[in-house]
């Protein structure tokens, strides 16, 4: 099969029972062969670092070639460095407690793990996933998001330079393919993308009973105390949240703030976004929004904004004008205090608007999130322990950073993964090797055998 070829049901279900009978007919990957394959990976992105930029440039129409670097290349490879160091240490069997005879558990390889990634990271996600899946032991079979047709294409022709299709294989094509992979008997199935999506793929996958791991998403609020160093608090905010142009799924989507400190963080906002992006429009380190489509949703929800005479204040140091929308790039924007029935306080946001949410007092700030769907993330910048354990203890998300964006997300050693509507299980690190391997309960008698 051509690497820019689409694949047809039939084609996936043939790789799959390939890579299984590889599986099968081999004993499980030692350490040493685990790290080689590994390695294969972190050569990928060692010697291939400019395609896998200029690709990403090519699908977003325009992508900050630094955001590109650190999050495509520099972070998965420190995932995969981090996952080969650690490795021997998660196999060892985990000594478990009994009053007689001997208990512990025996990680083993599951098989065959599929892995669907998004558009918005996609080198990240390809190669986070294959770490964990292939520390395992497994064979692995990837589908990338049909939105980045050039970086698809390359992480398949890059795929199959190092790996025998048995191993690792990357199937390509549009949402039919998709939908066929994800009704495939996979061992185990990891799906990174929208709400909407992982109720189809959670379907699919019911079909032949796959376990599955799926990150969805979801409106991740900040939350800015009284208490919080507010200058570092709000720099932190913005420049997280223009980060790909807010294209990230632990972005900042809306933002608490003190009502009598709203006036503020606009102001401190324009002077954080005239520091480090004075123009926009032709600004190498300004992503663009990845198509058309995405694009005009954005739009929408800034026209249902103004409509409902919603102030919105954009963030435009040197007055450019957007309107021919050059590579799909749009002006960030603050939206000072949307109605909660608006689209932009409904959908999550994934592009570069911020609301922002004026309270009065904690309490009505957890009440507010308690209210809606479970985030994927959740920040919380201020000093004081009291409201600290208050919104860790009474919210619920995935993960959480204190005093910071989405650094939770970038930790290694922590376990990645939604809670409710944002998604279900985890991986990354030691829980990415234990996602995509079967703890097996393992018990010896005690005395002599017969």
């Amino acid at each position: 099969m051509s690497a820019i070829d689409s694949w047809t049901s039939t084609d996936i279900r043939t790789t799959l029972e390939k890579q299984r009978a590889a599986f099968l007919a081999s004993e499980p990957y030692s350490v040493e062969q685990r790290c080689e394959l590994i390695d294969r990976a972190i050569s990928l992105l060692v010697n291939h670092e400019q395609e896998i930029i200029d690709a990403l440039t090519a699908d977003f129409g325009h992508r900050s070639p630094a955001f590109s670097k650190g999050s495509e290349v520099l972070s998965p490879l420190a995932t995969l460095k981090q996952t080969k160091a650690r490795l021997a240490e998660w196999m060892q069997p985990e000594t478990r407690h009994s009053e007689q005879g001997e208990a512990w558990v025996h990680y083993q390889p599951l098989g065959v793990i599929g892995i669907v990634t998004a558009w918005n990271v996609p080198g990240y996600m390809v190669f986070s996933g294959l770490a964990g899946a292939l520390a395992a032991g497994n064979r692995v079979m990837i589908k990338p998001s049909e939105f980045n047709p050039h970086t698809s294409a390359l992480i398949a022709r890059l795929i199959r330079s190092v790996y025998a299709e048995d191993e690792v294989a990357v199937v390509l094509g549009g949402p039919d393919v998709g939908q066929a992979f994800c009704g495939q008997p996979f061992d185990h199935l990891l799906f990174t993308g929208a709400t909407s999506i992982g109720k189809h793929v959670l379907r699919a996958a019911a079909e032949n009973l796959v376990p599955v791991t799926l990150e969805l998403g979801g409106k991740s609020p900040t939350i800015i105390s009284r208490t919080a160093d507010f200058k570092t608090a709000v720099t932190k905010v913005i420049v997280g949240k223009l980060l790909n142009a807010g294209q990230l799924c632990v972005a900042p989507d809306y933002v608490f703030v003190p009502q009598e400190s709203v006036d503020a963080f606009i102001a401190v906002a324009k002077a954080v976004v005239a520091g480090f992006l004075p123009t926009l429009k032709d600004n190498p380190d300004y992503t663009s929004i990845i198509n058309g489509r995405h694009l005009e949703r954005l739009q929408g929800y800034l026209s249902e904004a103004r409509e409902a005479a919603v102030e919105l204040i954009e963030l435009n140091p040197a007055a450019e004008d957007f309107s021919d929308a050059p590579r799909n790039k749009i002006v960030p924007t603050l939206l000072r205090n949307p109605g909660d029935d608006l689209q932009v306080m409904q959908d999550e946001i994934f592009g570069p608007l911020l609301p922002i949410k004026p309270y009065a007092t904690l309490n009505e700030v957890i009440a507010f999130i308690n209210a809606r769907p479970r985030p994927l993330a959740l920040y919380y910048f201020g000093n004081d322990a009291g409201e600290e354990a208050l919104v860790l203890s009474r919210t619920c998300s995935g993960g959480v950073t204190l005093n910071g964006v989405m650094s939770h997300a970038s930790t290694e050693s922590l376990p990645f993964g939604g809670v409710g509507q944002s998604g279900m299980g985890a991986y990354h690190g030691i829980d990415g090797f234990r996602t995509f391997s079967h703890a097996k309960a393992v018990f010896r008698a005690p005395g002599k055998p017969a």
